[in-house]
């Protein structure tokens, strides 16, 4: 199945589109809080349990599914997840209650995670020369369907109302599903493991493999910096800019383009830079942190989008870099290494985003600017100690 040329540039594409569109799942509800809860009778109190449902799901789902890539045929792994996110968007679509619309949001988050089966499985297709180029396309992807998923649910929602977002999700993901059930190869895992297996091996695996350790502690930290800001800098900009939630989204959209540079990060990974990208990353987000203070102070929105610019850019750099160095271990332990690498990085941005509000609320954002300023240096000691054979 693995060949020298690796996957066809269509194959490439066709995965990026599906990554992203899974991972879009998780957004289409969050600015549709308002129409939702009113007409399911859900309280303001439990407004925001409409998002976090799905979130929570998807956490789930990335320690006890995605393991599932070492034991299950991948193809029948990823469209079964697909056909069971068919399912929830569709009980979301349908819902006429707060609890059939949670479950269907659980489902959804959980089985979304089949989209961290398509990563790892797409980076194995592609010779190692190609690897980090492969994972920076489909990452693209990834990025696009969360910069995206809020813009396309709040038109979809202003045109045909908020259950038209979850039937036009359902039917996105039937075409994606059809497309993958007659062009995506088999892999069947040789690990010959039953599941209650695989979920006992997990510790050993994490305790046996400290590229692993090392890449999930440094997206971890990467990961919880970045759910820090955008926790915290929706705020910052209502109170010191004035900004409307309009404008906010505007910012947001604006600051994402340095999820452009995914493709050209895999480029330069593939040409063994992998260090100093790590390196440079961590850097950049230190600086960017602190030198973001200064930019509020001086109220220059210019400065800030540039710097937010640079500190989206790192983070997909680190990303990708570690995603390229964990998906090339062992076919057999694939799956359960993605899982606990993603489980982690999930965990660092669940984090990150209470410490948003925390350093906020304690002491403006320069105390949110310097919390993350100690990330990165935390991040550069821990590099360090990696350097020096240490860790």
């Amino acid at each position: 199945m693995k060949t020298e040329q690796g996957p066809s540039t269509a194959l490439i594409i066709l995965f990026a589109i599906a990554t992203g569109a899974l991972v879009a799942n998780l957004y289409y509800a969050q600015p549709l809080i308002a129409s939702i809860g009113p007409e399911l009778h859900i309280s303001a109190d439990l407004a925001g349990s409409v998002v976090s449902i799905s979130q929570i799901g998807y956490g789930i789902g990335l320690f006890f599914l995605v393991s599932l890539a070492d034991l299950v045929e991948n193809r029948r792994l990823v469209l079964g997840t697909l056909t069971l996110t068919i399912v929830g968007s569709v009980a979301a679509a349908t819902a006429t209650s707060a609890p059939v619309f949670f479950a269907a949001s659980l489902l959804t988050g959980l089985c979304s995670t089949g989209a961290q089966v398509l990563l790892p499985f797409i980076a194995h297709l592609a010779p190692e020369a190609r690897r980090g180029r492969v994972v920076g396309s489909v990452m693209a992807g990834v990025l696009t369907g969360i910069m995206l998923a809020r813009r396309a649910s709040l038109f979809i929602a202003a045109a045909f109302g908020w259950r038209a977002v979850f039937w036009a999700s359902a039917g996105l993901m039937l075409a994606i599903g059809v497309m993958l059930a007659r062009v995506m190869p088999r892999d069947k895992p040789r690990g010959g493991m039953h599941y209650g297996q695989i979920l006992a091996s997990m510790l050993a695996l994490f305790l046996s493999a400290p590229a692993l350790r090392r890449r999930a502690a440094y997206q971890a930290l990467m990961f919880a910096a970045f759910s820090m800001f955008w926790t915290a800098a929706p705020l910052m900009l209502a109170d010191h800019f004035g900004l409307s939630r309009y404008s906010i989204a505007i910012f947001a959209l604006a600051a994402a383009g340095g999820a452009l540079a995914a493709p050209f990060v895999g480029r330069l990974a593939d040409r063994g830079l992998t260090r100093l990208l790590t390196a440079g990353a961590m850097i950049t987000l230190g600086v960017t942190f602190y030198a973001t203070d200064w930019a509020v102070a001086a109220s220059s929105m210019a400065a800030l989008v540039i710097l937010t610019v640079l500190l989206d850019a790192a983070v997909q750099t680190n990303q990708i870099t570690g995603q390229r160095i964990i998906y090339a271990v062992p076919v057999e332990t694939r799956g359960r290494m993605n899982a606990l690498y993603m489980t982690l990085l999930f965990a660092g941005g669940a984090i990150g985003s209470v410490l948003g509000t925390i350093t906020y609320d304690g002491g403006g954002w320069t105390a949110t600017a310097a919390a993350g300023g100690v990330m990165g240096l935390l991040m550069l000691l821990l590099f360090g100690a990696e350097l020096r054979g240490w860790i």
